[in-house]
């Protein structure tokens, strides 16, 4: 989100790790891609030489490079003497080989989580995935809109917003509790399906949630949440209708 977001938007989006916790999933999982962590760090070594730390960047990281290849050297001269390459190149070919190999590992570790993803995901948690990157693309809308009004344009203001965000709120908890209920009905499927008459169904009390103004944007969202409850209730209907048949 924007760099300034205001302080009724803070804490509304469900991020990742918490979406990660949630399922007990490694739900959206991305590669890890080596050299974006070192084009970070130099970015910020460059930032920092412009300041007025500058000169202290500047020592540190050539003391922390000459201290790392004198070690390096000093290990090859002892336990590699056979080796007729120069020492800073055996470093760079090192560094090149160590570099693909962690590159190859995160590769097949990032394979492996999507496999484990996808053989647990359920119908579901499709659908409250999708649920949840509806709901932060509407708080990320949100934090444009504020951006806009920011900058000048008075007239984009969002009218009622103390309702907005009450919704959304409402929203939010609906979607952590349906994440919840999937979870625990996923984990303990086996259960479920031999013990279905100790868990009480309640539909009733869902449906009986009235919203009064359909046409208005929380209304909207509620409604929204309302239907992540229904679907994670009928998950439940069809885990126990399996189990009869």
């Amino acid at each position: 989100m924007g760099k300034a977001v205001r302080i009724d938007l803070h804490g509304l989006e469900i991020s990742q790790k918490e979406l990660q916790q949630l399922t007990n999933l490694p739900v959206n999982a991305q590669l890890i891609i080596i050299i974006n962590p070192l084009k970070n760090l130099i970015k910020d070594i460059l930032k920092k030489l412009k300041g007025s730390e500058g000169a202290t960047v500047i020592f540190l990281s050539f003391s922390i490079f000459v201290l790392g290849y004198l070690i390096f050297d000093i290990f090859i001269k002892i336990f590699a003497a056979w080796m007729t390459i120069p020492s800073w190149l055996l470093l760079i070919i090192l560094c090149f080989l160590g570099g693909g190999f962690t590159q190859g590992f995160l590769y097949y570790w990032w394979r492996s989580r999507l496999k484990f993803t996808k053989n647990n995901l359920t119908h579901s948690l499709k659908i409250l995935l999708n649920d949840v990157v509806r709901y932060n693309a509407v708080i990320k809308a949100i934090d444009i809109n504020d951006q806009i009004e920011e900058a000048g344009n008075a007239g984009v203001s969002i009218k009622e917003r103390e309702k907005v965000i009450a919704a959304l709120k409402l929203t939010r908890d609906d979607l952590i509790r349906a994440l919840k209920t999937e979870r625990i009905l996923r984990e303990n499927q086996n259960f479920i399906l031999k013990n279905t008459e100790l868990f009480v169904n309640n539909l009733a009390a869902l449906t009986a949630m009235q919203v009064t103004e359909e046409a208005t944007e929380h209304g909207r969202l509620l409604n929204e949440a309302l239907q992540i409850a229904l679907d994670v209730q009928q998950e439940m209907n069809s885990l126990q209708s399996e189990s009869h048949s």
